[in-house]
């Protein structure tokens, strides 16, 4: 249905649009559009600044001590440390849990 609407037919839909909501409102319209556009470019390309940015920035992130990033995700192509909790210096260890057969 819609694959034959040719330019006399969106002249005829342009012609109606413009008796029913007016000039005014539709050059409102319009320019509420262009506005809409201006800040999605703006948008997409700040975006791709930050993109730029963060892939320029060293690879030096502050690391916790299982090897993670300071939010905790492992780093890209290494592996937490196997880090065994020790006792401070001056304190004395807890002893380890006994386990008992029951059977």
């Amino acid at each position: 249905m819609l694959n034959n609407i040719g330019l006399p037919g969106l002249l005829l839909i342009a012609v109606v649009v413009l008796v029913l909501f007016g000039r005014g409102k539709i050059s409102s319209l319009m320019g509420e559009v262009g506005k809409g556009i201006t800040a999605f470019k703006r948008g997409v390309k700040d975006g791709s600044e930050e993109i730029e940015n963060a892939a320029a920035e060293p690879r030096d992130t502050p690391r916790d001590s299982l090897g993670r990033d300071t939010l905790g995700r492992d780093l890209p192509g290494e592996r937490a440390r196997d880090v065994t909790p020790t006792a401070a210096p001056g304190s004395t260890p807890s002893p380890a849990p006994q386990t008992t057969d029951r059977g």
